[in-house]
């Protein structure tokens, strides 16, 4: 016997089309809204006619456990980066990521300083300072806001 379900949630979308169908991927991607919502990332605003648009699409992900089973899905709403141009729209870029060096180095110290050290998980992380500049994006795709639909 067969458990098809097991199959069905092993499916990451492709696309917003997708993810519509699965109730489970529509929660993620409230999750994502409400954490952006909580952190107060943004205000919608009427469209500027002289200001550049930055569109955004849902990228989907299925998170496993050490056993390869699905613990949760995860929906992250970004900004199509590629309609930017350096220079113009940007002059620098980040991204987070720890050396493995530097992992090594804190995990031989606190063993030398016998310190207790613990994971987590961090489910949402805005990780930059404040922005100077003016940056327009587009409604996340499935949930705009049926009173200001044109809003930015």
């Amino acid at each position: 016997m067969c458990n098809f379900q097991a199959f069905i949630s092993q499916i990451e979308p492709k696309s917003i089309k997708e993810a519509e169908l699965d109730e489970f991927w529509l929660i993620a991607m409230q999750e994502e809204l409400s954490q952006v919502e909580r952190n107060k990332v943004w205000k919608l605003v009427p469209r500027p006619r002289d200001h550049p648009v930055i569109g955004t699409r849902w990228v989907y992900r299925s998170k496993l456990d050490e056993h390869g089973d699905i613990q949760r899905n995860k929906a992250r709403l970004v900004a199509q980066g590629f309609n930017q141009e350096e220079g113009i729209d940007y002059d620098e870029t980040f991204a987070p990521v720890a050396r493995l060096e530097s992992i090594r180095m804190l995990l031989a110290f606190a063993c030398h300083k016998e310190f207790k050290l613990d994971q987590m998980d961090v489910k949402s992380a805005f990780l930059n300072g404040y922005i100077l500049e003016e940056v327009y994006v587009e409604q996340p795709p499935c949930f705009e806001d049926f009173k200001n639909p044109d809003y930015v």
